[in-house]
Order: C-alpha cells, then sequence, then structure tokens
C-alpha cells in the first residue's frame, strides 16, 4: 500500500471498516441480466479477508447508492454489520452509522473508488482509495492500495490493520503451527470465498 501519512497508528486505531460496493468490492462492472436483475463478481481473496476480519473482532459494512440482491448475499454471506443500500448522501449515512456503533472519525477504515466517496474519505482516520480510483481520490487519499478494486484491494488492507493492530501472528499461528488452535470456521463448514 502506498502511503502518504505512517499507516500504523491510524491502522491500530480501526474499529470498522467500511467500503463502496461497485468499484471496490467489484471490479466496477455492472451485468445485465433478464429484466432487472444484474450479476456482480466479488474477490475470493477480499471475502476470506473480510472473514478474518470479522474473526479478530473488527465491523465491517457497506455504503452503496446501488442495491441487488447480489450485494445483499454477498454482505450477509460475509456477516457485515453494516449495510446500507440505494443510499443517496453517503456522508449522513456514515454519521448515523458512527452515531449509533459510539465510534469516532479516527476509528473508522473507508475504502472508495470515486468521488462520491470523497465526503467521507475526508474525514476517515484512515482513508483509503483503490489502485484503479478516480484520480481526484487517488489524489486526495492518504493511503493508496496496490491492487485494484474487487481484485484483492480489500484484502491488502485489511492484512494491513491486522498486522498493525497485532492480530495478524495470531491469524497465522491458527493456520500453520501444529497444535495450535484450529481456525475458527462459520455454520456451513467452510470458510467464505
Amino acid at each position: 500500500m502506498r502511503c502518504r501519512t505512517p499507516l500504523r497508528p491510524r491502522a491500530r486505531l480501526i474499529d470498522l471498516i467500511l467500503l463502496d460496493v461497485d468499484g471496490v468490492m467489484t471490479d466496477g462492472g455492472i451485468c445485465y441480466v433478464d429484466g432487472d436483475r444484474e450479476a456482480k463478481t466479488y474477490d475470493a481473496k477480499d471475502g476470506v479477508g473480510l472473514w478474518l476480519a470479522h474473526r479478530t473482532g473488527l465491523h465491517t459494512g457497506v455504503i452503496s447508492g446501488r442495491s441487488g440482491a447480489a450485494i445483499v448475499r454477498r454482505a450477509r454471506e460475509l456477516r457485515m454489520d453494516e449495510i446500507h443500500l440505494k443510499v443517496e448522501d453517503k456522508l449522513a449515512t456514515y454519521l448515523r452509522i458512527l452515531k449509533k456503533r459510539r465510534l469516532r472519525d479516527d476509528q473508522v477504515c473507508y475504502i472508495g473508488d470515486d468521488i462520491v466517496d470523497l465526503p467521507i474519505l475526508e474525514r476517515a482516520g484512515m482513508p483509503v482509495a483503490v489502485a484503479d480510483a478516480h484520480a481526484e481520490v487517488v489524489r486526495r487519499a492518504r493511503f493508496v492500495t496496490r491492487a485494484p478494486g474487487g481484485r484483492g484491494a480489500i484484502r491488502e488492507v485489511i492484512d494491513a490493520i491486522l498486522e498493525a493492530q497485532g492480530k495478524w501472528g495470531e491469524v497465522m499461528a491458527s493456520y500453520v503451527r501444529p497444535g495450535r488452535r484450529r481456525p475458527v470456521v462459520p455454520p456451513g463448514g467452510r470458510e467464505p470465498r
């Protein structure tokens, strides 16, 4: 991740990771199928990253101007704490989330890709643009991923937060050291992809 500000001090404070959907969780493409239905493609590594965030006590959520069954399904599958769709004023929604959760701006990481995300990016303690974000967003964000939206950018951010918070070793130990506790697997018996 490219950083204009030291990452660790900001990442250590994060409790909530919020993201846009199109261009962040997905590559920004929209595929229309029969009637009003849409199809979206999500990155499996991003999904595992969001699952790890949840497993280590971080909260996650989406704020999107769009809606659809695919978004709802993915957010629920990943046990996201905040799901806000068809949002016209992202900043107003963000402020309601902070009030409800009794959080400060510095406890929030927001990942965005376009100018509609700038009002939140200007407030969040850890404002992140995906690598292929609009030029204005890249210019103004303090952190920019190396991966593009929908292709591992979320995982990159979550790994950095977990590392800064000292949780990465715990995650790795549950997978690679014999005799350690087994990874917690969600209902259904498998990790999300």
